[in-house]
């Protein structure tokens, strides 16, 4: 426990953080993230934390030593996508009891399960988490996982990150640190090239890395380690071979860029691949990383021209949307690098921006917001779900852009809305993926459910009655009482 004690207060005072440099070393030791709530929803502990940043790693078994809860309500919670091995989608857990916790059980059925996994399904490595429970009672997954690795001859990567210990971003940075300690650096690649990156933080929801990864294979730049999207344990424990890096989500992962600039001379850069403009400077940069690493510079104009061939490309296909969405105007309800990354992507095509969350965004975000829409009025740290309500009943906005918790404001609002958290289904990185964005916003807008939606409900309309001339006494009697009820109906339900 000292240990990861040690590991938290070291990634509470991360220097690659301009908003942690400025603290006092007092507020530095609180961190970044606000107190946990109880009860709050999934998603908001250091374990689920690390278990978001590992679960990609697709050839791993992932192993959860606490009561069967705690896997339960962790697993896949996020849309990642893998283009070979199927074993990080098999749930593992120890499945402990009140009775192996009252007899001290815990650390033998740990190691039972690591010896059955081995032999079951013969994984290059096994990733352990404990939880509250586990970590509570005292048990010592690292001297276990040790144990294990010397006894059947594998990786055994204790991840120390349970759950009451901070938020969900203590958990990313942790699962961090355990890659650092225990994988990165472990294996001598035999092929390391002047051309090879990493790229860290880049999660491959809905496969969307796989739109990227073909622009720079035509650059001929190897992805040596993307982590964890799409990840498999030999690449990243050959990760420290890289020339250059990119960080696609600081928030999570900024103290693995920085460690691993330390100790192995990998520089790296934040950028985003969503939007056009912000697709071409990432792969600007990366190129320029790799010349500054002893690269040919010749890479620099292929890169140039392979930027001008997929813009063109986009932009001509991007040109069918804009007169039907130009002037629309978008809310945005998410964070991190989404908060302004999208917000640049939906402006290249004249939508416009009425407001954008920056709850999960660092200060860089929020500069970059601020460069983006020249000013911070349309900025909110959160918004509460009335105050979402009112603002899209009134019609402010044409579309909202949120994750699942958000969605049925839209809905009950009336209003359009589009996924773009982790549970989307659609890849909206890189020029392909501006293009499917785009398309998906227009497919929300132009919904004609929205139109019968908003229509009046039959019963609230008067119902119409032929003014004619009665032709007899019978039928003149009948008009009236016709005549009387439609004034009911009116009174009642008021008119169209």
């Amino acid at each position: 426990m000292s240990s990861l004690r040690a590991k938290i207060q070291d990634v509470f005072n991360e220097p690659a953080c301009e908003q942690n440099r400025g603290k006092d070393a007092k507020a530095r030791k609180k961190g970044c993230s606000k107190p946990l709530t109880p009860g709050a929803a999934a998603g908001g502990c250091a374990f689920d934390g690390a278990k978001i940043v590992l679960q990609p790693i697709t050839d791993v078994a992932h192993l959860i030593h606490a009561p069967l809860a705690c896997e339960g309500n962790s697993w896949d919670n996020r849309g990642a996508a893998s283009s070979g091995p199927t074993l990080w989608r098999t749930s593992f857990t120890t499945d402990l009891t009140e009775l192996d916790v009252v007899m001290g059980q815990g650390e033998r059925k740990l190691f039972k399960a690591i010896r059955e996994i081995k032999e079951a399904y013969g994984p290059p490595a096994i990733f352990v988490y404990p939880t509250c429970v586990t970590a509570l009672i005292g048990d010592d997954i690292e001297a276990v996982c040790k144990r294990a690795a010397e006894k059947f001859g594998l990786p055994v990567v204790p991840v120390n990150a349970p759950g009451f210990v901070g938020s969900k971003n203590l958990g990313n940075k942790l699962a961090g640190e355990a890659l650092l300690e225990h994988v990165i650096g472990t294996v001598e690649p035999d092929d390391a090239g002047p051309y090879d990156i990493n790229i860290l933080g880049e999660f491959n929801l809905s496969g969307e890395f796989w739109l990227v990864k073909p622009l720079l294979d035509r650059l001929d730049i190897r992805v040596r380690a993307c982590i964890p999207g799409d990840a498999r344990y030999f690449d990243i424990a050959c990760a420290h071979r890289a020339r250059a890096a990119m960080m696609v989500c600081s928030t999570a992962l900024i103290n693995l860029a920085r460690k691993m600039e330390q100790r192995w001379d990998i520089p790296f850069f934040e950028g985003s691949f969503y939007g056009i403009t912000d697709t071409s400077e990432a792969l600007r940069q990366i190129s320029q990383l790799l010349v500054n690493k002893g690269a040919d510079p010749e890479i620099l104009g292929r890169t140039e021209a392979l930027i001008a061939e997929e813009e063109a490309i986009a932009w001509k296909k991007l040109a069918a949307y804009r007169p039907r969405l130009e002037g629309k105007r978008v809310l945005l309800n998410t964070g991190g690098v989404k908060s302004w990354s999208v917000v640049h992507a939906l402006m290249e095509i004249g939508i416009e921006i009425v407001g954008t969350s920056v709850k999960k965004s660092t200060v860089e975000d929020k500069e970059r917001i601020k460069q983006i829409l020249k000013d911070d009025n349309h900025m909110f740290e959160q918004m509460a779900p009335r105050e979402l309500y009112a603002m899209l009943s009134e019609h402010n906005a044409d579309i909202m852009l949120s994750g699942g918790r958000t969605q049925f404001i839209a809905l009950k609002a009336k209003t359009p809305w589009l996924d773009i958290n982790q549970e989307r289904q659609h890849p909206y990185a890189g020029y392909d993926g501006m293009v499917e964005l785009v398309r998906q916003i227009d497919l929300a807008i132009h919904n004609p459910i929205w139109r019968q939606l908003r229509e009046p409900a039959p019963w609230d309309c008067q119902p119409a009655v032929r003014e004619e001339l009665p032709s007899t006494k019978s039928e003149t009697a009948t008009l009236h009482v016709v005549q009387e009820f439609a004034g009911t109906m009116a009174d009642d339900f008021g008119e169209c």
